[in-house]
Order: C-alpha cells, then sequence, then structure tokens
C-alpha cells in the first residue's frame, strides 16, 4: 500500500516561529513489483516463438552392399529434368533427353518467377490434366534436378525454394550427366 508520512507538522509553537519540517515520503512498491513479475510471466507464456525456417529434404539411407539397384519406370510424360550449369545457366527438358516428350526440348530458362517458376507451373497444369485423362489424378510431376559441378550453391537453393513455391510433389537431386547432357549444358 501506498502510505504518506507528514511526522509531527510545522507550525507555531508558543510565542516562536517554528520552521515547518520537511515531509518525509514513503511509497510501498511491493504490488507494482508483484504485478510486473505477473505481466511478464503472463507474456512470455502467451507469445510464439518464431520457429526456425527450413526445407525438408529426403536423404537416401546409407548405401548397403547386400541391396540391388532396381530401376524404377516413371511415365515420361510426368518427368521434367532440369539441368543447372554455371555462370546461372538453367536448362529444361521433359522426358528423355533423346526422345523429349512434344513441347518438352531442351530449352534455356532464367530463374524467378518469369523464368522456371512460370515453365513448371504450366508444365504442373499439364501432368494433372494428363493423369486425370489416365484416371490416376494424384499422380503428380516429377522434378529431376541435375546440378553440375561449376554452378553454384546459391542456385541449387534457389531450384529448390522454386520446387516448394509451386509446390512439386515428388523431385530428386541427381549428381550424374549423361554427356549429351554435359553437352548441352556447355551450349556445344
Amino acid at each position: 500500500m501506498a502510505e504518506l508520512n507528514t511526522g509531527d507538522g510545522g507550525g507555531k509553537k508558543g510565542d516562536k516561529k517554528v520552521r515547518s519540517k520537511k515531509q518525509n515520503s514513503k511509497v510501498d512498491l511491493t504490488a507494482m513489483v508483484d504485478l510486473a513479475f505477473l505481466l511478464i510471466t503472463f507474456f512470455m507464456l502467451t507469445t510464439t516463438l518464431s520457429k526456425p525456417q527450413s526445407m525438408n529434404l529426403g536423404l537416401p539411407d546409407k548405401d548397403d552392399p547386400t541391396k540391388k539397384e532396381e530401376n524404377i519406370k516413371v511415365d515420361e510424360n510426368r518427368t521434367v529434368t532440369i539441368l543447372l550449369g554455371k555462370d546461372n545457366k538453367l536448362v529444361r527438358f521433359v522426358g528423355l533427353l533423346a526422345t523429349p516428350v512434344a513441347g518438352g526440348a531442351p530449352k534455356d530458362f532464367t530463374y524467378g518467377k518469369e523464368g522456371i517458376r512460370k515453365e513448371l507451373i504450366d508444365r504442373k497444369a499439364k501432368v494433372l490434366a494428363y493423369s486425370t485423362a489416365l484416371g490416376k489424378p494424384k499422380n503428380g510431376m516429377i522434378v529431376i534436378i541435375k546440378p553440375s559441378k561449376k554452378c553454384t550453391y546459391k542456385n541449387l537453393v534457389d531450384i529448390l525454394d522454386e520446387m516448394a513455391i509451386v509446390d512439386v510433389p515428388t523431385y530428386a537431386i541427381v549428381n550424374e550427366f549423361t554427356p549429351e547432357e554435359a553437352k548441352l549444358l556447355e551450349g556445344k
């Protein structure tokens, strides 16, 4: 509680003038400290802390020498291969390089929403229409990302960001290039 100590007061004592004494004031701050701790506790418990922003990336299991590799057949109309080269070079083709799907011949793109993102959105719509026509609307687009040794880490992160933005259901990072793909990246 707050209290105010006034002392004896001042005034006249007999015939002599007596100067008034200084008044001492004392404020009890116990309640305010309690309230401050209650408020701090309340705000600490009710606020949400920022969560780190990271991307889920599924990595393969460690190689087991007893396991044999299995070749999985995937519909060529659903696969898009993106080659990442030096100097921000980005090449896309659909299906196999030797026999690309209609409209899927190798083509250079830029990073960003007017480049590869627009192409991925268009391709995703075409794959959805194709899969729906086959009666399997849950079969989405598959993107194979092939970064060359000369591509920068930033380019790989940018293309992974594009996968998250476009919401590509299945994508893989592969570090093996065929000689034809290497020539395509070099521009020969």
